[in-house]
């Protein structure tokens, strides 16, 4: 999974000489590293679980993501009435537990976190600052930052779950 520096998506020449475009590009980047270790899998190795008794898969990290998205920017910063996709209160692991290897559930797991990118992209290019408060109260900027966290600790899940996968690493 080594990619050539100058073939990287990651790598998109932007100058972060501000804290709104460090963030932005530091949450654009570890968006692109998610997808990047799920590129070239098939549903069911997508969708194969770590190790017992863990639940958690490529897929899965795919629909969680797309959930803290639509939470976050949807909910918290927007204001909208977005249910979560995939966990319920009968079943509150159900983006790990629902993650099936279904070409059919692949398939609507990205459009549903590429819907979510696309939403908070839309959201946050609307607002001035990253002062700006959700409905909660928590800034834009503590958002952002959350979600730089939440795909890097995510990332780092899909490092080991594709390791064990095909043995491929990445940087």
């Amino acid at each position: 999974m080594w990619v050539d520096p100058g073939d990287d998506p990651r790598e998109a020449g932007v100058e972060t000489d501000d804290e709104r475009t460090t963030v932005l590009d530091y949450l654009r980047r570890y968006r692109l590293t998610l997808e990047l270790k799920c590129a070239d899998l098939d549903a069911e190795q997508l969708a194969r679980r770590s190790v017992p008794p863990s639940t958690m898969s490529l897929l899965g990290l795919v629909r969680h993501m797309a959930d803290v998205e639509r939470h976050w920017f949807r909910r918290e910063m927007a204001g909208q009435d977005a249910p979560r996709r995939y966990r319920s209160e009968q079943d509150r692991d159900g983006d790990w537990n629902g993650a099936v290897p279904d070409p059919a559930v692949v398939d609507e797991a990205w459009r549903a976190g590429r819907r979510g990118v696309s939403f908070a992209d839309q959201c946050v290019a609307g607002y001035a600052g990253l002062g700006v408060r959700g409905v909660t109260g928590v800034p834009l900027r503590d958002v952002l930052v959350h979600m730089i966290e939440e795909y890097a600790r995510h990332c780092g899940h899909a490092d080991l779950l594709r390791e064990r996968i095909d043995g491929r690493v990445g940087q």
